[in-house]
């Protein structure tokens, strides 16, 4: 009887091991069609973010498009007028109204030196084997201090980089100007067969009567094409205004100083329509105009038309405003209709701050001693070493990636990208996991990401040469970590076939949470990955506990960032927070640890899905030592805070308290729980109106702390909503558990909550921008403006659950 029940057994398990073969290639065709779709809807976005409007596939070189647009009523203003990159302090607003990653939106620009406003819609239409087709719709209406023949110029521009072509249809049909649309045909391996038009649009025209006109009619299209080297394509405008310095060079002797064409006239281009790899196309108007930029696959159904854009634009408006309200509808007190548009327009400017990025970087890998930082005065001999070391140019790399600022930040930031990523996870799961991949195949062997990512020429153009090298031993906060926790939250909550049912409606966002198949292969896929990056951060950040005869539960768990100065620590994110002067060898970091146990903690759990059962038993125990070694080393009960430890002038262990962000760190990544001992300190500062408690947020630094609001004054006072957000999640978490603290953190949580929401909210109605951080003092937003970034966290603040309080009333 048992030798039958344990051949019964055998052939069971046979059997089912057969299924699971069986079943292996359909669950893999299933993820590869997963990531198929997915990529063909996100092929095509403004994905250069660095522009008031440019687009681009997520191909490494191929089709870019962009836009740039001046008023010409006179001859002196257009150089200082001519819009193009992003830039701080020339627009009185500008960002998108309403934007979907894999649909489309819409972006408003308003130019107040130019008089108008622009309105350009961008929207996607999937099919074919190439990734689809998209339109672009650019409107143009004078603001109320215009004239209401205000003449606008407005070229658009298209370049080729790498094999492929791109020619007008008929160069030579019409001498002076192409009265319909211009139409371009192209062809590239990735992107296949297209169709490029640019249509007629609707619109007066000026009309002059000087002779040039006739030569130039500006009721007409031109179109300019040229062959330019690949180098150059980044810096369209240079090469405009190059090319229209030549025509004017031509038209001064030809009229005189007496007669000269007027100023829309002489700011044109030579009509010379051809094949090439730049094409420039211009147009007039006199008062409102709209024309549209049509993108049509070869491998499409059909053709896209102008009719087939208003109508896809009606579509995507009206899903995406049902959609945000499924997802970030924000809750009480703010119910009012004026807290659902600045929600909307901060979270599209977040997901419309996604770009793609290519090429090479610069990477000193000279591995050089100086760079451990062991010596006393490490600092000026690393400082040293860098100047001799010669960086190396490395890559080219691509990165997807949300960045922090359009005009000041246009590139990937590493611990930023984690804080970006909370929200979009929320909106589109596998846009998210999607990026988090794209980061972690930057990494080096050793497990290095550089924590900037400036890829390329253009990128470059807006960086410091100082700050342009990155260096392998340098790290950046692990906020990714953050994100990858948040996705198993997620899954986890996946249990039941309704819910799964649910996601299939919105397949093309939630694809990973829909297959679980999927989800697993994608975290099986990035393990290793994680496990480099996770034991990379051990061996090159790690602090001296021994040496010094640290009292502490481990010898091992403590760290110490590198690229420390007397001045910053760059690498922390924290850059000029008070730190232990002078540094020393022996410092110790309490953010750092906290980032670490966070860090573990996601990665064991991690670990257990996948079931690596000895890694989770390995990072356990590191997850213990880790959590004891934060109490033993940073706790001061001396200043009930935690604190950065050094080491003094007798060669003793030292606590350095600078109260602020860094003494909130372990309660910050999560480590510091309910029934904690030192909670109620935590609360107490936190509530502490002397030390971090404003109403407008909490501050970075310490009222009374007698480095406030000095020197750069970046991270020593100003209210910062990357940290504002994790102090309200924590907040969330031990208000709404039982415990001995609980009602103190649901008052904390529900003020703080409300005090932040409120602070962003009205600098954006006064300016029209998100800001970089926010005065303590005023409320007031300052420093870097269009931060778009972690600031947009406040929309899930916005839509955290309400735990008491009076709604917040419209103004009289």
């Amino acid at each position: 009887m048992a030798r039958n029940s344990r051949h019964g057994s055998l052939w069971t398990g046979l059997a089912c091991l057969l299924a699971l073969q069986l079943q292996l290639p359909s669950a893999n065709a299933q993820v590869a069609e997963i990531e198929k779709a997915s990529n063909d809807s996100l092929l095509w976005g403004p994905y250069r973010p660095n522009l008031y409007f440019g687009v681009r596939p997520r191909i490494p070189k191929s089709l870019m498009g962009g836009l740039l647009w001046t008023r010409v009523e006179d001859y002196q203003s257009v150089q200082n007028t001519f819009r193009h990159t992003c830039e701080q302090h020339e627009l009185d607003g500008y960002g998108w109204d309403e934007y979907d990653v894999r649909s489309g939106g819409r972006q408003t620009i308003h130019d107040p030196a130019n008089r108008i406003d622009i309105t350009t819609e961008f929207i996607k239409f999937p099919g074919g084997e190439h990734g689809g087709s998209w339109g672009a719709r650019i409107k143009g209406t004078p603001r109320e201090d215009a004239s209401p023949d205000l003449t606008t110029t407005l070229i658009w521009y298209n370049t080729l980089e790498g094999l492929g072509s791109l020619e007008v249809q008929d160069p030579n049909r019409h001498e002076t100007g192409i009265p319909g649309d211009v139409v371009f045909k192209g062809q590239t391996a990735e992107l296949g067969d297209f169709e490029l038009r640019v249509t007629e649009g609707k619109g007066d025209h000026p009309h002059f009567d000087h002779p040039s006109y006739d030569e130039k009619p500006l009721d007409r299209t031109l179109v300019h094409s040229g062959q330019v080297p690949d180098e150059a394509l980044w810096q369209i405008k240079a090469v405009l205004f190059a090319h229209m310095k030549s025509q004017i060079d031509e038209l001064v002797p030809k009229y005189g100083q007496e007669n000269p064409p007027p100023p829309a006239q002489i700011y044109t281009i030579q009509h010379q329509p051809g094949a090439g790899n730049m094409h420039m196309v211009q147009k007039v108007f006199d008062g409102a105009f709209t024309f549209d930029i049509i993108f049509s696959s070869g491998s499409a159904p059909a053709k896209i038309t102008t009719d087939d854009i208003t109508e896809q634009i009606k579509s995507v408006t009206s899903g995406f405003a049902t959609r945000f309200t499924d997802v970030f509808e924000p809750q009480a007190p703010f119910l009012k209709e004026r807290y659902s548009e600045f929600s909307k327009s901060l979270f599209s400017n977040l997901i419309g701050g996604i770009g793609y990025f290519y090429g090479d970087s610069r990477v000193d890998r000279s591995h050089d001693e100086a760079y451990e930082e062991d010596n006393e005065g490490f600092w000026e001999e690393a400082a040293e070493a860098r100047s001799r070391n010669q960086a190396e140019t490395v890559g080219p790399s691509e990165l997807f990636t949300s960045i922090p600022s359009r005009p000041f930040f246009p590139r990937g930031f590493l611990w930023d990208e984690g804080f970006h990523l909370l929200p979009v996870l929320d909106w589109d799961v596998d846009t998210t996991l999607d990026i988090i991949k794209s980061w972690f195949k930057l990494m080096d062997e050793d497990g290095w990401i550089g924590r900037e990512q400036i890829l390329g020429p253009e990128a470059r153009s807006k960086v410091p040469p100082e700050f342009q090298v990155q260096y392998p031993h340098y790290a950046n906060p692990p906020t990714l970590f953050m994100v990858i926790n948040s996705f198993l939250d997620k899954l986890d909550a996946q249990r039941t076939d309704s819910d799964n049912k649910k996601l299939l409606h919105e397949r093309s966002y939630y694809m990973h949470l829909a297959n679980r198949e999927a989800a697993l292969q994608y975290l099986r896929e990035l393990y290793p990955l994680l496990k480099r990056h996770y034991f990379w951060f051990r061996k090159t950040q790690a602090g001296d506990i021994k040496s010094y005869d640290r009292e502490a539960f481990s010898t091992k768990e403590g760290y110490r960032w590198r690229g420390r100065t007397p001045q910053h620590i760059l690498t922390s994110g924290l850059d000029d927070y008070p730190r232990a002067q002078p540094p020393h060898p022996g410092e110790l970091h309490v953010d750092l640890i906290s980032w670490m146990g966070m860090m573990t903690r996601a990665i064991k759990r991690i670990a257990v899905y996948l079931d690596e059962e000895d890694d989770a038993a390995e990072f356990a125990k590191y997850d213990e030592a880790i959590v004891r070694n934060i109490d033993d080393l940073h706790w001061s009960s001396k200043e009930k805070a935690y604190c950065d430890a050094t080491i003094d002038d007798y060669e003793e262990n030292a606590h350095v308290c600078h109260k602020g962000y860094i003494s909130l760190f372990p309660f910050l990544t999560g480590l510091v729980d309910k029934d904690s001992k030192h909670l109620g300190a935590v609360l107490d500062l936190i509530g502490d109106e002397d030390h971090l408690w404003s109403e407008y947020g909490l501050r970075s630094l310490s009222k009374s702390d007698e480095l406030y609001h000095t020197g750069e004054d970046y991270w020593r006072g100003p209210i910062w909503m990357n940290m504002n957000y994790l102090a309200v999640q924590q907040l969330l978490n031990v208000a709404q558990a039982k415990g001995p603290h609980q009602k103190r953190a649901e008052q904390l949580y529900t003020d703080l909550r409300k005090n932040l929401v409120n602070t962003v909210y009205e600098s954006w109605k006064e300016t029209g921008f998100a800001w970089e951080q926010y005065n303590p003092e005023t409320g007031k937003g300052q420093r870097t403006q269009h931060f778009t970034g972690w600031t947009s966290l406040v929309v899930k603040v916005m839509a955290m659950p309400d735990l008491g309080g009076e709604p917040v009333r419209d103004e009289l």
